[in-house]
């Protein structure tokens, strides 16, 4: 397994599906890990006792990344208290479907908030820090939906398709300060935002090579390759992990 022993580590929206996967395969490597959460008090309370089994220091913190005042304090919060974070996986996402033509500005709005905004907030907030010290790791949670469009989600597809375009800027930019910022693209998986796509089960069953969705422990895994420094030399990489779909 690889180790995080030295590491301080912050996962957005980190308290259910892929975060919650992440944020535990972090703790049981060693890494310090910091969980924030939006609104679900019984997803941070469950991620909370999990997280309490690992003998690594482990905190669930309350922030709206699309509020940069929250997301400037909590970092504050952690460099205070746990030194400048190492380590950055922007997974906090929502998903609001509707067709082109009926969705409402709102649906626009609040996706493109949180997917996009959310995580360039963080990276500002965690790339300033992680500049104090020469070296960081950061890995942005896509989608294959940034590569292949599907109908009733123009949102959700551009919003990942601007992460995918943050993450090769910004590792340019950071690239040089020891700074490596990478992507993951899962497809199917099984998580909460799988109940909000309708008819995957036989895009699943047809075009995937194991006919099945992934499990959050397997997205989990790549991300933490990315975290880790067995990936040194991995920068501005977008991994696509969808088991062939797009193939």
């Amino acid at each position: 397994m690889v180790s995080f022993q030295d590491d301080v580590a912050v996962v957005t929206g980190g308290t259910r599906g892929i975060g919650r996967a992440v944020a535990m395969r972090l703790a049981d490597g060693g890494a310090t890990v910091i969980v924030t959460y939006h609104d679900d008090e019984e997803a941070a309370e469950q991620t909370t006792e999990m997280l309490a089994a690992y003998p690594a220091a482990t905190r669930v913190e309350p922030c709206d990344v699309t509020n940069f005042n929250e997301v400037a304090a909590v970092f504050e919060m952690i460099s205070d208290r746990y030194g400048s974070p190492t380590v950055l996986i922007n997974n906090a996402g929502t998903m609001e479907n509707g067709l082109l033509v009926r969705m409402t500005p709102e649906q626009w709005h609040n996706v493109i908030e949180t997917n996009l905004s959310g995580a360039f907030y963080c990276t500002r907030e965690a790339a300033r820090l992680m500049l104090r010290n020469r070296g960081g790791r950061i890995v942005n949670v896509a989608s294959v939906a940034a590569q292949r469009g599907w109908a009733g989600q123009v949102n959700y597809a551009a919003s990942k398709a601007g992460l995918i375009g943050l993450t090769r800027a910004a590792a340019r930019e950071l690239g040089e300060k020891g700074i490596r910022v990478n992507a993951v693209a899962p497809g199917y998986t099984d998580t909460d935002l799988i109940e909000n796509t309708t008819s995957y089960e036989d895009e699943v069953e047809d075009y995937t090579a194991s006919g099945r969705l992934a499990t959050p422990k397997e997205i989990a895994d790549v991300i933490a390759f990315l975290a880790s420094e067995t990936a040194s030399y991995v920068n501005g990489e977008v991994l696509r992990v969808d088991d062939g779909l797009l193939s």
